[in-house]
Order: C-alpha cells, then structure tokens, then sequence
C-alpha cells in the first residue's frame, strides 16, 4: 500500500473532472440554501450522509473485486441508488474521465476489469475503487478518498459561487474531519459485511429527494458554471 499514491489521487488538481462539478452545490446557492460559511457546514454534513457514505461504501467493495462480473452488478446496485438520470449521467461522466486519467498514471491490467461495465462508463465511486486497487491503496483508504472527494467537491465549489474566504472553507472542512473518518469507517464495515454474505444490495442506499429534484432541474438551466 502507498499513502502516497492516496495522496496524489485526492488531490484537486488530478485531472480526473472533479473540477467540472459542485456536487449539487450551485442548484443550493441558487435556491438559497447555501450562502454562507454555517448553511456550507450543513449543506456538507447532509453530504456525509448520504452521497459520501453510498460512495464510499460501493468504492471500499469495489477496491476488494477481482473479477469483472462482479463489479458490473457492483455498478448495477449503485445505478439503481440514484434516482435522478442527470445524477447517474454526471457519475458515469466522472467516471469515464477518472478511469481514463488512471491508465495514464497507473497502467496495469486490473483497470482492464472495467471493460465489462456499460457503454455509458462505470459509475465514479466503482472506478474509484478500482483505482485506488491499481494504485495500491487499501480499501479502507479507498472509503476515505470517496468521502473526502463528496465533501471538497462542493467545498471548492463554494469559493467560486460565493466568494468565501478560502481559508474559511478549509476550516469548514477540518471540523468536518472527524466525522468524515467516521463515515469512511461505518462504509468500510458496510462494505466488508456485503462481501461476505455476498450480496450488494446490503449496501446503503441513502438519498437527498431535495437534490435529485435540483439535480434535475440543474440539468435544463442554459447558463451554468458546473455540468452538476
């Protein structure tokens, strides 16, 4: 395992279209629901969940698959978590473009286990497990690195939708630490408890009515600065 390569895949500047994304964050300024520091912390707390645990579980699950079959009815099982068409189009999307980074940066044959999945792509949080299996990282840093990518993703968002003080932000996300380690940890037990009684549909299946609703109202806007 190297924390190194966790470190390099977590990073923003990776060019995997994270940056493309505000993780439903510009529909909740738009409306409002966000417009500061405090309504930002519990805009990401509401992240974390419900997108940062069904993320970090279905990734933690995927970095542990050998086989190609699997991760297709791994992806099944996450496809059908989300509800909202532009929601599943944006995480095949993700996906698409993180996986295509990957062979560039870790070329090795267990990338080639994702050809099995769907013409759209693989949804983001398998990829990333997969990846993260490529790169050596373990599944329990795989959780971590899908919770902290559905918390920053909107976080960075912020600055550029609201001006906020960058330095403020980051302190939004450091009182978030803990609780993200946590959600990182409850997805690695859930993981690990599907894989043994073999069946994925044990794994969480939380929603966000609200934001599928924005999500689908996102999706027609003709002026937007995020494709999510």
């Amino acid at each position: 395992m190297t924390r190194s390569a966790l470190l390099l895949l977590a990073d923003s500047r990776f060019p995997a279209g994270a940056h493309a994304h505000s993780g439903g964050l510009e529909s909740a300024v738009a409306a409002g629901r966000v417009h500061d520091t405090a309504t930002l912390h519990a805009f990401l707390t509401g992240r974390l969940h419900t997108a940062a645990l069904v993320a970090a579980s279905f990734a933690a699950a995927a970095c542990h698959c050998e086989n190609a079959e699997t991760l297709a009815e791994l992806d099944h099982e996450y496809d059908i978590r989300l509800l909202s068409p532009a929601l599943r189009t944006a995480s095949r999307r993700l996906g698409k473009q993180l996986l295509r980074t990957a062979r560039t940066t870790w070329p090795v044959p267990r990338l080639n286990l994702l050809a099995a999945t769907p013409d759209g792509g693989s949804h983001h949080p398998v990829v990333l497990g997969v990846v993260c299996a490529a790169a050596g990282i373990a599944p329990e840093d795989a959780a971590l690195c899908a919770v902290q990518g559905a918390i920053t993703v909107p976080a960075d968002a912020a600055i550029r939708l609201l001006g906020l003080d960058p330095g403020e932000v980051s302190g939004v996300l450091a009182k978030l630490a803990p609780p993200a380690d946590r959600t990182a940890s409850k997805a690695l037990t859930l993981a690990r408890m599907a894989q043994l009684k073999n069946d994925f549909s044990m794994l969480p299946a939380l929603g966000s009515p609200l934001l599928d609703l924005a999500a689908e109202d996102h999706a027609t806007w003709e002026a937007r600065l995020y494709a999510s």
